[in-house]
């Protein structure tokens, strides 16, 4: 922990626009030192400059692409060895809108180097860190597309079902270890994400698409709440509650010795005819 801050510092990465800047700014309010990661080093530099003059907490810049090897490597590097970070924001990613079949092969590989393999190494690295001091918090940004995935780009929301199980596994790791696991799974937010995946957020029904501030705000409520899994446009929690509970009691009939009787009767009748 930092000596001289309590909080610590945070390090976010897709830090300089959109859902990354703003938690940079909110938790630069609560008091937070900041490490912003993200590919600009201009945008990000701009972002920094501004926290600093206007919350006078520490921040530190890392430009990286974490599609990029050396990069990510940088920046896990700096959760292993840096003790004062307390706090991990996993937020860089991008979308790709359209159909999956026929996509540029390489653009769907960055997609998922970036959605998945990035946040999986730089949580393990953290949850290592805090784990070994009994104390820190990792905050996964995935999506609602995690559970609708007919509505967009298969890839991105199998990407961002990937982050929601490997959240809710991580968070069990580690309850007992004194680390929280957040995973936040916003619905439409309006940011670049959506021009730069060639979506036109301006032909989406207006009463789904939320400000940014406002899905950070709820997003940071929820964490408070010590909610593991945070959906800000959610009116009612308990049906999240509902969904899983569902979920969990499939576990004892999901491997069993023998197939479902179904799948028996219809092997029967092809061996009769």
């Amino acid at each position: 922990m930092n000596e001289h801050n309590p909080q610590g510092r945070a390090l976010i990465t897709g830090a300089s626009s959109g859902i990354g800047a703003t938690y940079a700014e909110r938790l630069a309010q609560r008091g937070y030192d900041l490490i912003l990661a993200a590919r600009d080093p201009g945008r990000l530099e701009a972002v920094a400059q501004r926290l600093r003059r206007d919350t006078g907490v520490a921040v530190d810049v890392l430009s990286a692409d974490l599609t990029a090897a050396a990069d990510l490597e940088r920046v896990v590097q700096r959760l292993r060895d840096d003790g004062r970070i307390s706090m991990l924001v996993n937020n860089a990613g991008i979308a790709a809108s359209g159909p999956v079949v026929g996509a540029d092969p390489r653009e769907t590989a960055a997609m998922i180097a970036l959605n998945t393999l990035a946040p999986t190494q730089l949580a393990l690295a953290a949850a290592s860190a805090f784990a070994a001091r009994g104390e820190g918090s990792i905050i996964n940004i995935a999506s609602v597309l995690a559970l609708a995935p007919e509505l967009f780009n298969g890839v991105y929301g199998a990407t961002k079902a990937y982050v929601l199980n490997f959240s809710l596994s991580l968070q069990q790791e580690l309850a007992a270890r004194g680390v929280r696991v957040q995973v936040v799974l916003p619905g439409v937010t309006r940011t670049e994400l959506w021009s730069r995946s060639g979506t036109d957020i301006a032909s989406l029904p207006a009463e789904m698409v939320m400000d940014v501030d406002e899905m950070v705000d709820a997003a940071l409520a929820g964490f408070d709440l010590g909610e593991t899994v945070t959906i800000p446009s959610l009116p009612d929690a308990s049906e999240w509650e509902a969904l899983t509970n569902l979920r969990r009691s499939l576990a004892p009939r999901l491997s069993l010795a023998h197939a479902a009787p179904r799948y028996a009767r219809v092997a029967a009748d092809l061996v009769e005819r």
